[in-house]
C-alpha cells in the first residue's frame, strides 16, 4: 500500500472523526480524536482554522451552529433524563418549548459539563437509586433519549412545584388528567416513592 500523502492523511483522518461524531450524535470528544493518532496540537490548528468547531471544552463538531439543540443534547448529555418542563414538552403537556433543558443527573457528574452558552442546560442532581426510577426513551434527534414516564414526570412536578412558572404547572396536571394512557397504579406508587402521595391525591385524584 502506497504511503498517505499529509493532504491525504489529513482528510482520512478528518473522514474516521466524522463517522464517530455521526455515531454520537454530531459530537466527538478529545480522547476519541487523539484515539486515531491525532495529536492535541493538530486539534487546536483545526479548531484555529475552522475545520472543527469546539463545542464546549473537550467536545467538538463539524457545523455546531447548525446543528439543531436536540442533536447536541443527544450528543452531549445521553446520560441524563429528560425531566420537567422538558419532559412536559416532549410528551406535548405544553406547547411552548422551554428556553432550557432541563436534565435529571447523577449527582456526581461534573458540574462543568453544563458550563456552556448553547444549548442552556439547567441540571438536577440526582441520587442514582432516584434518577433510575421511571425511565423510559422516546426517539430524539435521530437516536433516542431517556425520559421519565408520565407519572414520574407528574410526581416531580409536584414535588418541585415552586420550580415552574404557575401556568406550565397548571397545564401539566391538566394534560395528565385528560391523557387517555395515563396509568393511575403506577402514578400511585411513584408517588409514594416520591413522597407526593398526599398531593396526588388531594391535586389528582378528585379528577381521576
Amino acid at each position: 500500500m502506497e504511503k498517505m500523502t499529509r493532504e491525504e492523511k489529513t482528510e482520512y483522518l478528518l473522514s474516521e472523526i466524522k463517522k464517530k461524531m455521526e455515531e454520537n450524535g454530531g459530537i466527538v470528544k478529545t480522547n476519541q480524536i487523539t484515539a486515531l493518532g491525532v495529536d492535541y496540537r493538530r486539534i487546536l490548528a483545526w479548531v484555529e482554522d475552522g475545520t472543527l468547531e469546539r463545542v464546549k471544552n473537550g467536545y467538538y463538531s463539524f457545523g455546531y451552529k447548525n446543528r439543531s439543540e436536540e442533536d447536541l443534547i443527544l450528543g452531549l448529555f445521553s446520560d441524563g433524563v429528560l425531566c420537567l418542563d422538558s419532559a412536559l414538552y416532549c410528551y406535548h403537556y405544553i406547547e411552548q418549548k422551554p428556553y432550557a433543558w432541563h436534565l435529571a443527573v447523577d449527582k456526581n457528574t461534573s458540574k462543568s459539563r453544563f458550563k456552556m452558552e448553547y444549548p442552556v442546560v439547567i441540571p438536577y442532581y440526582t441520587e442514582p437509586e432516584v434518577l433510575k426510577l421511571g425511565v423510559t426513551e422516546i426517539p430524539f434527534a435521530g437516536g433516542t433519549m431517556p425520559i421519565y414516564t408520565k407519572e414520574r414526570m407528574i410526581c416531580d412536578c409536584l414535588k418541585y412545584e415552586e420550580k415552574l412558572e404557575r401556568d406550565v404547572f397548571k397545564r401539566a396536571l391538566l394534560s395528565y388528567i385528560a391523557d387517555g394512557s395515563k396509568d393511575i397504579a403506577t402514578l400511585l406508587k411513584i408517588a409514594r416513592e416520591r413522597k407526593v402521595l398526599q398531593k396526588v391525591q388531594n391535586m389528582i385524584g378528585v379528577w381521576l
